[in-house]
């Protein structure tokens, strides 16, 4: 798979969702797109980021996008954490970094000294056409949903 672009078309992918099947980027062509990258379900940051995504779904949804999470975490995991906070969007589950990866989200971490790869926090903004317009890297929770709703409300 190619690298991303800013202002390029996103390249085509696919993962398993919550919604039962898997989830196609071509699927999304037609309205605007939020995709976010977090490192584990149920971790405070990552409660706190999709609880505030669900609490603005409805304003995202008004202003024509539709959003999505992607971890490395398991759908059945998936399924409790949707459940648990009631995410009406679905959850895709890259169990082997290949999104990630294509997305560069996949780093190398430290935490206590102690090194790891995981998914550093991003969100990424498509438009209706496929084309990557805006991305937030290092994502601190903290406003970053307005944020990300103001730009998809520019497009």
């Amino acid at each position: 798979m190619s690298k991303l672009v800013l202002n390029k078309t996103l390249p085509a992918f696919e993962l398993p969702g919550t919604h039962g099947g898997n989830w196609k980027s071509a699927d999304a062509r037609g309205k605007a797109l939020v995709v976010y990258f977090y490192p584990r379900d149920n971790t405070p940051g990552c409660t706190t980021e999709a609880s505030g995504f669900r609490d603005h779904y409805a304003q995202f949804r008004k202003a024509g996008a539709e959003i999505i999470g992607i971890s490395a975490d398991s759908l059945s995991s998936h399924e409790k954490f949707k459940t648990k906070l009631q995410l009406p969007f679905d959850l895709l589950s890259d169990s082997d970094h290949v999104v990630c990866k294509l997305f560069d989200v996949y780093k190398e971490k430290s935490l206590y000294g102690r090194k790891f790869m995981g998914i550093e926090r991003s969100t990424f903004l498509i438009d209706s056409s496929g084309k990557l317009r805006h991305e937030w890297r290092k994502v601190k929770v903290t406003g970053h949903i307005e944020t990300v709703l103001a730009e998809v409300r520019k497009l």
